[in-house]
């Protein structure tokens, strides 16, 4: 298996297939690159190159005690990028992965990118704040670390079943094979990665790292999305950043990339391409 060691000496699995223009994926909590196939394929088959990482702590990566914050998230993705010595990439994160991507440019720089996309994803804040009176309470997260801590297999299997994919909505088919991919991938990270994720996607607040943004930045948020909500999600980021564009997607769930992804699909190539 491919993989680097970062600087504190965490082993990191990553896929990197094809040529041309790389475009770098960054997944969501608790998941890992697998959550990608549908638009690794897709851009593997339209010309790029296509490179994807499991999140220390989650997928094929090693499973450490700590580092499981945004700096340490944003800095595993640096080492990778330097690895494989990218240029004119284009980053797409989807939901904490859109949280690494927005800190590892401000933190890192852009001189490496070219694009960013995020996706359902975490920034500006996600948790309640005097400042952020539109997020959801410590207490919805205070009750992931809960439940992740005590029965994590049947937590991630509700979640996967109900609003992360929108299945628990009237009249939307649920798919078993999603459920299960979900799951699987879940429960092959580590429960501590995964506990301490909890507080870095919630309570690490983006907003100067999306203020230092320059690049021309993709935001995609569905109006349905039960996990990171959309009013106080897609279209704060999209006014953060200096080359926003913010596009709407009407009834789409969380985890629109795989239960939508022909649209998506389409829609990331439109804007890579422009």
């Amino acid at each position: 298996m491919p993989t680097i060691f970062t600087a504190d000496g965490t082993e990191i699995f990553y896929k990197d297939w094809g040529a041309g223009q790389p475009i770098v994926f960054s997944h969501g909590w608790p998941l890992s690159a697998d959550d990608w196939d549908a638009q690794l394929m897709f851009f593997l088959l339209h010309g790029y190159r296509v490179i994807a990482h499991d999140r220390r702590g989650h997928g094929r990566s090693a499973q450490t005690a700590d580092g499981h914050d945004m700096d340490h998230y944003a800095d595993d993705l640096a080492a990778l990028t330097a690895h494989l010595d990218l240029h004119d990439a284009v980053h797409v994160g989807h939901s904490t992965g859109g949280g690494e991507v927005a800190h590892y440019l401000a933190r890192h720089g852009e001189s490496r990118a070219a694009k960013a996309v995020l996706i359902s994803s975490v920034p500006p804040l996600m948790v309640q704040t005097d400042a952020n009176p539109g997020g959801l309470p410590k207490s919805v997260f205070d009750g992931f670390q809960e439940q992740t801590a005590k029965h994590r297999s049947k937590f991630y299997r509700e979640l996967a079943s109900g609003p992360f994919y929108g299945f628990n909505r009237p009249g939307v088919e649920a798919s078993e094979a999603i459920i299960e991919n979900w799951w699987r991938q879940g429960m092959t990270g580590g429960a501590k990665a995964h506990y301490d994720g909890i507080v870095a996607f919630s309570q690490f607040d983006f907003t100067e790292d999306l203020k230092q943004i320059s690049i021309p930045v993709l935001v995609m948020h569905g109006d349905d999305d039960q996990i990171v909500p959309y009013a106080d999600s897609g279209p704060l980021s999209a006014k953060l950043v200096k080359n926003g564009t913010l596009k709407t997607y009407e009834g789409f769930p969380h985890g629109m990339p795989t239960t939508q992804a022909e649209v998506i699909n389409a829609d990331l190539l439109a804007f890579i391409q422009t």
